[in-house]
């Protein structure tokens, strides 16, 4: 009983902490361009290096 006295409040604690970062990063605008990086790997340069 114990134990799960101690641990209850500690997965709380640290879901509360995961969902805080979560909407940390959401205004942040971490999730704003989700298919750029996708699509800039398609594009072709222009020429070789000189």
């Amino acid at each position: 009983m114990n134990t799960i006295a101690l641990l209850l409040p500690l997965a709380l604690f640290m879901g509360s902490m995961g969902l805080a970062a979560f909407f940390w990063s959401l205004r942040r605008g971490q999730y704003d361009d989700m298919e750029g990086a996708a699509n800039r790997i398609l594009i072709d340069d222009e020429g070789p290096a000189q």
